[in-house]
């Protein structure tokens, strides 16, 4: 069992910034993929970005976050963060934080390990709000 514990949501203004963290119990077991995801209320949970932690590379970000959005992780610390700067009302969710298998999908020409949602474990959730 991996136990995921999110934090550093709050409340901001639009074009205010937050760095969410992720810490998990075991960063290293079999489960290669950590994933940050948002839900909003009456919309679907969508992925915003995922790690490979097999190659320690930035597997996907979504293009509503590309330039505003920074995916990062330490291992030694088993820790996965999520810079989000330049916030707008769009991006207010729930925030939850993931770790699950890698699985190889196709999006827009490319092959993804890690932008499935078979998600073995998941975080509590941390609120983002932004207002206007």
């Amino acid at each position: 069992q991996v136990h995921l514990v999110e934090s550093g949501g709050g409340s901001v203004q639009a074009g205010g910034s937050l760095r969410l963290s992720c810490v998990a119990s075991d960063y290293t077991s079999s489960t290669k993929c950590m994933g940050w995801f948002r839900q909003a209320p009456g919309k679907e949970r969508e992925i915003v970005a995922t790690i490979d932690i097999s190659t320690n590379n930035i597997d996907y970000v979504a293009d509503s976050v590309k330039g505003r959005f920074t995916v990062s992780q330490e291992n030694d610390k088993n820790a996965m963060y999520l810079q989000m700067n330049d916030l707008s009302v769009e991006d207010s969710a729930m925030y939850y934080c993931a770790k699950g298998p890698a699985i190889l999908a196709a999006l827009g020409g490319r092959i993804y390990r890690c932008i499935h949602r078979q998600y073995t474990y998941w975080g509590q959730g941390t609120q983002v709000t932004v207002s206007s």
